[in-house]
């Protein structure tokens, strides 16, 4: 019979909470919970768990980065059509009011930028509120057909 020596370790107190917590949950000792994790780390046998863990979060951000991608293609779809609708709808300048209009143009962008940041710093997203807005009519229509 091989005879087991003794080794004094120290934890951090909520390290140790969690493996008083491992071990009252699987109903075996303090000491079964530390040397099943020392045997699993030298023995490298976590390995094949730590890639799968790692693949599996690789694949979420993967699917969040197509995500992001499709939003970015909705807001620039949607700032192109209102860039090209708000253009249609421009009266011509007379030659006479060109510096008015160039100021005024000026103004516009000023604050448009002012906006855009101020909307920027609050976390405000366009398609955000997009979404809220259609799960919203969602649930009215939902509400209404019930």
């Amino acid at each position: 019979m091989v005879r087991r020596q003794r080794m004094n370790v120290y934890f951090e107190p909520g390290l140790l909470k969690q493996v008083e917590a491992l071990a009252e949950r699987r109903k075996v000792s303090k000491s079964a919970v530390i040397e099943a994790a020392v045997l699993s780390l030298v023995s490298g046998e976590d390995d094949g768990r730590r890639d799968a863990a790692v693949s599996k979060r690789l694949d979420r951000l993967g699917r969040r980065i197509d995500d992001v991608d499709e939003a970015v293609a909705v807001l620039g779809e949607a700032f192109a059509l209102y860039a090209r609708a708000w253009m249609r709808h421009q009266l011509p300048i007379p030659a006479n009011e060109n510096e008015a209009a160039r100021d005024r143009g000026a103004e516009m962008y000023a604050r448009f930028n002012e906006v855009l940041v101020r909307r920027l710093a609050k976390g405000q997203r366009f398609l955000d509120e997009r979404v809220k807005d259609v799960n919203l009519k969602r649930e009215d229509d939902d509400n209404k057909g019930k």
